[in-house]
Order: structure tokens, then C-alpha cells, then sequence
């Protein structure tokens, strides 16, 4: 959409908060419970973490998961990555590691206790985390966003988003 559709896209978001932009996903989520907004944006692994919290279970119980979908786009998928340094010192040891991290046993044990997607392929996500459904990866290159984040800092400056 572009500099411009971007900018309106944004006003347009700013004129629907309910308040304020602030906290953390938890927050989010408290807010909605409490009669504050009607919406949040958050990480669903909070929601596994807030069900194993007394105090937080009603918070979480009082939403649902909903995945964002739009035309030509889904649903955004946070990246986490590992790199090996060009001068390790037990680089095979390390590189162990890495292979049994992407493994589909390390995707299942990480998935049932961070309360996250697996992303190897043909492992199966917990329970609770299939509970919330299926969704469709936004296909945007993280490269691509990243070279937008500049104009896009400018523009949040422009329409005083956090104001």
C-alpha cells in the first residue's frame, strides 16, 4: 500500500485504540478481561504461561485466540534462530546442538513447554496449543520488512502513535 496507505492504515488503528499503547502481552490480555478494549494483539505462548498462573488463568479465559488473516497476507510468525561463530571453538559440538534443536523431538519437548508452534516439519504442537487452531504464515520475507523499519519509525513518529 505504500508510504501513504500505511500512514492512513496507521491512523486508522490509532483512532481505534481504546487506550494508550502500553505493557507487555500480559497486559494485553488483563486489559481485555478488565472491560478496557474489546482486542489485543499478543504472542500466544503467553497464553499457555498465564493458564499455569493462578492469579492470570481468568485473564487468559477470558479471550480467545484469533489468527489475523488479510488479503494476500496471515498471520505473523515471531523468528527465533541460532548461529554458529565463524571461530568456535568445539564448532562439531555445537553444530550437535543445533541439528538436535530443529529436530522433531526438540520441537515437541520446546512446544509442550514453552507453549509455541513446533516449526520441523511433522511434529505436532501440545494440546493446549492446538486448542487455539491452525493458521496461515504471513509470506513476507523478514528481509524485506526489515529494510521498511526506518519509514515506517518516521511514520509512527508522524501520527504520534504512542501519543
Amino acid at each position: 500500500m505504500g508510504e501513504e496507505g500505511a500512514k492512513t492504515w496507521l491512523q486508522g488503528v490509532k483512532a481505534n485504540l481504546a487506550r494508550k499503547p502500553q505493557g507487555n502481552d500480559r497486559a494485553q490480555v488483563k486489559a481485555v478481561w478488565a472491560g478496557e478494549c474489546d482486542i489485543a494483539l499478543g504472542n500466544t505462548y503467553y497464553m499457555g504461561k498465564m493458564l499455569a498462573n493462578p492469579e492470570q488463568v481468568p485473564w487468559a479465559q477470558s479471550v480467545n485466540v484469533v489468527f489475523p488473516v488479510f488479503k494476500g497476507g496471515g498471520t505473523h510468525v515471531n523468528v527465533s534462530g541460532m548461529a554458529l561463530a565463524k571461530f568456535a571453538p568445539h564448532k562439531e559440538d555445537a553444530i550437535k546442538l543445533m541439528e538436535f534443536l530443529a529436530s522433531p523431538e526438540a520441537q515437541e519437548i520446546y512446544a509442550e513447554q514453552n507453549f509455541e508452534y513446533p516449526v520441523a516439519p511433522g511434529t505436532k504442537p501440545s494440546e493446549l496449543v492446538a486448542s487455539w487452531g491452525s493458521f496461515t504464515p504471513d509470506p513476507v520475507n523478514l528481509m524485506e520488512i526489515a529494510k521498511l523499519r526506518p519509514a515506517a519509525l518516521r511514520i509512527i513518529e508522524e501520527v504520534d502513535f504512542d501519543g
